[in-house]
Formats: structure tokens, sequence, C-alpha cells
């Protein structure tokens, strides 16, 4: 009895290091060869590129062959920079232009010590740095749509814009996925656009049918902006009636079309919406007014829209209306302003 004991004993011990073993490192060649098939099989599936839909130099959609997953990013575009952010691949940034917005300052190059190459500004490219940076991929705005074919002899380059027709909620989405399908980070989109439509719905009873002006504050001018702008979130998602389409040229000028005091007066709007370039661009000089000095005068304070506490003026976060609509976070930020001016 005492033998058998002894017997059944070893066997188990037998049996438990075999186990050890096994769990150590020990696997059976067949398993072996199996998972590093699979591994192989794996680091295959990896393209080296992707296509995605762009524009090109004359603003054309098009087919654009990129890398994919790039280690190395130079930013000329701020939404973009917005989105690259939010991905959390802002470690893979080389170099960037002039970032004055103050959620992605930590990519400004002045404030990197070096870590970043200073690219010039979304309007104005400095080529050389470009090249010295040496980046993978090269993301652009509109405004340096004529350096497109120049900054493609450097790297591939993505040139993403809004659609207005869509929306700017639409538009964000469909260049945030674009931007995600090249690291492979497409599928985190939607959760970082959750939200947006109920905050959307809300607000849009209050503008909708209602009788808006969007309108630019420049250097103690004012503009009348069409609903191809910046502002273009107040007609095409809150469904407000912008009047100035009726004013001017169809399709006016990037700051919009000059007006004078007297035609906003005969527009008569309900709501009027000031967007503060001077601040979004930090170019306020001697003798330059704020906004409100120069839109309150004794015209507008005639009109329903000053009695009633109308005039919505987009001030504090200025540059992110201006330079980075088209962002993930730009839109949260434009959206808290407007449910700061419009909620009661």
């Amino acid at each position: 009895m005492k033998k058998m004991t002894r017997m059944l004993t070893v066997g188990m011990l037998a049996f438990g290091l075999a186990g050890c073993a096994r769990a150590a490192g020990t696997v059976p060649a067949e398993t072996s060869t199996l998972a590093a098939e699979a591994v192989t099989e794996q680091v295959a599936e990896k393209p080296e590129t992707i296509q995605i839909r762009g524009l090109n130099g004359n603003r054309e959609v098009t087919e654009i062959e990129v890398p994919y997953d790039p280690e190395r990013i130079a930013i000329l575009d701020m939404p973009a920079l917005d989105i690259i952010d939010a991905l959390e691949l802002g470690d893979r940034v080389v170099g960037s232009a002039k970032v004055t917005i103050d959620y992605l300052s930590q990519y400004n190059p002045e404030d990197s010590d070096g870590a970043i190459a200073n690219l010039g500004t979304v309007k104005t490219v400095d080529l050389e740095q470009v090249a010295i940076s040496e980046p993978d991929i090269i993301f652009i705005g509109g405004r340096l749509s004529e350096s497109y074919e120049a900054l493609s002899e450097i790297a591939p380059v993505v040139h993403l814009a809004v659609d207005y027709e869509k929306g700017v909620v639409e538009s964000t989405e469909e260049n945030a996925k674009t931007i995600a399908s090249i690291f492979g980070k497409e599928t985190e989109i939607d959760a970082m656009m959750e939200g947006f439509q109920a905050r959307i719905d809300a607000l849009r009873p209050l503008v909708k049918n209602k009788n808006i002006l969007l309108s630019m504050y420049n250097n103690n001018a004012m503009s009348i902006l069409d609903s191809e702008s910046q502002l273009n979130i107040l007609v095409k998602e809150l469904e407000g009636n912008n009047l100035g389409e009726s004013i001017g040229e169809t399709e006016k000028a990037t700051h919009g079309e000059d007006a004078s005091w007297e035609t906003i007066v005969s527009l008569d709007p309900e709501y009027l919406f000031v967007l503060d370039r001077s601040t979004a661009t930090g170019t306020v000089e001697d003798g330059v007014l704020g906004a409100r000095e120069v839109v309150e005068n004794e015209l507008i304070k005639e009109l329903n829209v000053y009695k009633n506490d109308k005039i919505i003026y987009l001030i504090n976060h200025a540059n992110v209306w201006y330079t980075s609509t088209g962002g993930i976070q730009a839109l949260d930020v434009m959206l808290a302003d407007l449910e700061e001016a419009l909620f009661e």
C-alpha cells in the first residue's frame, strides 16, 4: 500500500513538472509553428501604404497614396493637428506651423525647445525646414494649396477641408476618419463624435428660421459672411436664415464683403454673430478698437438685436473659430461658445 502511494506521488510529481515545463515555454513543435505563422500573417497584413481621398493643388478631390501608420508628421493645418492630438499621436509631430490655440500650444515650435521644427505659418510655409524635418507625411489646409506640388516633392501631402454643403459636423467626422485611417485608428472617431448631435439638437430651436446675420470684425471694420464660412454651423446645422446671402456677391471673399452700418440696419437681423478676426490673428494694433466698441454704435443701438441682447460676439475662442473649424476638439469649443451665448 505504501509502495502504491509512493508510485502515485511520483507520477503526480512528474505530471506537474511536465506542466510547469510547458508553462515555462516548452511548447510542442506543431503549436510553436502555428503561432509563428499567425504572427507572420499579422505582420504581412499591415500595408506599407494606403489610398485616401483628399484635395490636390487645384482643390479637386482625388485619390492619394500615403504611408500607413507614419512615424514622422509635419503639420501645416490646425484642424488636422487638432485631430492628431485627439488621437494621441502628437509625439510623432516633428514639424509644425506656428500654433496660437491654447489646447494645442504644446506643438508650437517656439515653445518646444527645438523638438518641433518651425515650418512657418498656415499661410506661408518654409519649404527648407519641411525638408530638413524629414517627414513621412505632411498635412496642409486651404491657405497652402498653392504649395501642394512643392511639398509633394518632400513627402505625400494630405489636404482636407470642410465641405460646406455637408456642414461642419459631417465634414469634421469624415475628415477625422480619413486621418485616423492612416494610423489604423478609425474606430476611435465614433466615440469622439458622440454627444455632438444631441447638443446641436438642443441649440437648433433657438436659431432655426431666425433671421441671422453672420459677420466678421477686423481692424475697426465689419464685413458680412456667407454660409460658406467659419460660421457655417449656424446655417447648416442650426438652420438659421442668413440674411447676408442676399447682399453683394453670392460667393463672398475669404473675409466677407465690406458692409456699411446702414446695410446692417436695413437687414434688421434677429441675431447678429460677430467673429473677431483681429483677436483671432493677434493683429490688434494701436488705434484698433475692440469689437463691441465698434459694433455697438448709435445706429446699431436702435435695433432690436441690440435691445434684446442678441449680438453674439465670438471673441474668447476667436482663433479656434477662425483657424480650426473642422477639428474635433474645435467643434466642442464652438458648441460650448454657442451654448453659453444662447442658453439663458
